[in-house]
């Protein structure tokens, strides 16, 4: 090709026909269309709890424990409550009244080897005033899973046994969030 000949002119990619949704305004513009709606019909994004709650304690777990940090971290981010150390400066106070986790053999090989257990993480909780009066009644959380083991494969299995453990603690503060601010509703009204 001579060096002031013209180069052929290349078509875009919609076959010559041009779309005005194709550029990053329009994209921008979808996104923020998508927002709007969801946002119009109450859609709230994971995390975003409406607590009826200036302040709160957490009772029945120490505040070095990884729970009451967990607990802590979710509510402080999640809402505009704000959790304080002692009962007597709270509005109301979370009562951890058993925290328990158990795994039990869920079936074995014929030659009596575990092949599965069963993960079982039991929360109960209440909510109560200053004055030490319930709010909310006692209330619980139970989460389960199902786990294989294998003999030959042991640190893994434990890997994945401490894996699962943190997931359901995870599952469960998300609930304990999830129930209080719906229980929360029939408090106000």
């Amino acid at each position: 090709m001579a060096p002031h000949a013209r180069k052929p002119c290349s078509l875009p990619p919609t076959g010559g026909r041009f779309s005005p949704w194709d550029g990053p305004a329009a994209k921008s513009f979808l996104i923020l269309l998508v927002a709007l709606a969801l946002s119009a019909c109450g859609f709230q994004l994971r995390g975003s709890y409406d607590l009826p709650w200036e302040t709160l304690a957490i009772g029945g777990v120490p505040e070095n424990n990884e729970l009451y940090f967990q607990i802590k971290r979710s509510i402080e981010s999640g809402s505009l409550t704000k959790v304080v150390p002692d009962a007597k400066e709270a509005t109301a106070t979370l009562v951890i009244l058993q925290n328990l986790q158990h795994k039990n053999i869920l079936t074995l090989s014929g030659k009596g080897l575990v092949r599965e257990f069963q993960l079982t993480r039991t929360f109960l909780y209440r909510i109560q005033d200053a004055q030490g009066k319930p709010l909310l009644p006692d209330s619980q959380i139970v989460l389960q899973r199902d786990m294989t083991f294998d003999d030959e494969r042991i640190f893994a299995k434990e890997a994945e046994e401490a894996m699962l453990w943190r997931e359901m603690q995870q599952d469960m503060v998300q609930q304990l969030l999830r129930r209080l601010a719906a229980s929360s509703r029939s408090l106000k009204g």
